[in-house]
């Protein structure tokens, strides 16, 4: 299938076909569905536990890095294994998500992220140093595929609320990530050391877990009622595995770039912009304060943009505005890094959460069905979060041979502007 411009008011014999096989494919059975609709609020709650976990595991890590690398006798260079390893298999584990879909269910694949995200929690602060980072890639490859899932899910189970339930979860999500970051040092305070600090988070991925494992029996049972032929069960044919060539269509590679280049911006941002902040004379206090401001706002954006995003054919415009408030914040710090501190926190956050909640929005709105919405996330978020684990490796190697952040900067300005073209051309009202 071909990039086409959608076409609202018009539906042809074609385009009915297509949906209706799609929602024969993707849907759950008959049975299942009415059970399902049984309990909204439990389907509701799932998502929105399962959203809190994608990055609370992780932003708790970096206020305690230094705590971490002390106790296993870790040079600087080691630590940060802490931190990139999540990410690479992040991108890595992208590209088994479909497939586990496909053969065991989307309920029963995200039950089992959770129950892999709480192990790999606790297992990082197992005694030997490489508990620690087989840990970390645990919790890479089940927030993957909790990453991947999620936007198929919201395709298939509230088609007509897409763009506000995606509003929901990428803010959930970033809720999640900030309350962690934030709760890192005191709940090390409270707990007697790191160790308890990150341990702490596997209670809410036990937690959601034990919400979505109703729906994943529930979705089992259904597909089992199917392939028996039981009454009222609709058999659900076997998802194609060809379906649209995304690698040949530059509307995915569009979508799949301005995903990974937002997260660059976003992953250089988290790694060191309290470093450039004390490297221009602000306490460590103080910066911390102003990058924990900055990480809370991106909820606004997270929850705006997509909510404006479905209500429009095109999101050319939301791109442009989102990009040039990243860009204003980064700008910023070449001005004046410590004086605009606060501003261009806000600036930064509010264009960051836009930008993750766009790109999130245009995975469901590019799309025609879930399956194609769930591979176009695993695409999206496998090439994505390996182009964003470049990001701050580059951005220090370029400081470190500078000697200063201005060039660094510049750099973040580049890939700014070329995110601006990208937002362009994945904005566009047209469809996979």
């Amino acid at each position: 299938m071909s990039e086409t411009r959608s076409q609202a008011p018009l539906i042809d014999a074609e385009s009915v076909t297509e949906e209706a096989v799609a929602a024969q494919e993707f849907a759950p059975p008959a049975a299942a569905a009415r059970r399902m609709r049984a309990h909204p609020l439990l389907v509701l709650l799932g998502i929105v536990l399962a959203s809190l976990n994608m990055r609370a595991a992780l932003a708790g890590v970096s206020p305690l890095l230094g705590e971490i690398g002390d106790h296993f006798h870790l040079a600087a260079t080691a630590s940060s294994l802490v931190t990139t390893i999540p990410l690479v298999f992040m991108g890595l584990g992208s590209i088994l998500a479909p497939k586990l879909a496909r053969r065991w269910g989307t309920e029963a694949v995200l039950c089992g992220a959770l129950v892999l995200l709480c192990g790999g929690i606790l297992l990082r602060i197992a005694p030997p140093v490489v508990a620690l980072f087989v840990g970390c890639a645990l919790v890479g490859t089940a927030i993957a595929l909790l990453n991947v899932l999620m936007p198929g899910l919201i395709k298939r189970d509230f088609p007509e609320r897409a763009a506000g339930m995606t509003a929901l979860y990428s803010t959930a999500m970033i809720l999640g990530a900030t309350v962690s970051a934030a709760s890192a040092v005191p709940l090390e305070d409270a707990l007697g050391g790191w160790q308890g600090s990150l341990a702490s988070w596997a209670v809410l991925a036990a937690v959601a877990a034990a919400v979505w494992a109703p729906q994943a029996v529930l979705a089992r049972s259904a597909a089992r009622e199917a392939a028996a032929g039981a009454p009222g069960a609709v058999a659900a044919p076997r998802a194609a595995e060809d379906g649209p060539k995304l690698t040949r269509t530059p509307l995915a590679w569009q979508i799949t770039l301005f995903m990974g280049s937002q997260s660059l911006v976003a992953y250089v941002v988290i790694a060191w912009l309290p470093t450039i902040f004390t490297d221009h004379g602000m306490s460590k206090a103080q910066a911390g304060l102003v990058f924990a401001f900055s990480t809370l706002v991106q909820a606004v954006g997270s929850f705006v943009v997509p909510m404006l995003a479905g209500r429009m054919r095109s999101q050319r415009a939301l791109a442009v505005t989102v990009v040039t408030l990243m860009a204003a914040g980064v700008a910023g710090l070449l001005v004046a890094p410590v004086g605009g501190a606060w501003l261009w926190a806000t600036l930064l956050g509010v264009g960051q959460g836009g930008a993750l909640g766009l790109a999130l929005t245009m995975m469901v709105l590019r799309t025609r069905d879930a399956h194609t919405a769930a591979r176009l996330s695993g695409m999206a978020q496998t090439w994505g979060y390996l182009l964003a684990a470049v990001g701050p490796f580059a951005l220090g190697a370029v400081h470190q041979a500078t000697g200063g952040w201005t060039v660094p900067i510049v750099v973040l300005l580049v890939v700014c502007a070329g995110l601006l073209g990208l937002g362009l051309g994945a904005g566009r009202d047209r469809k996979i």
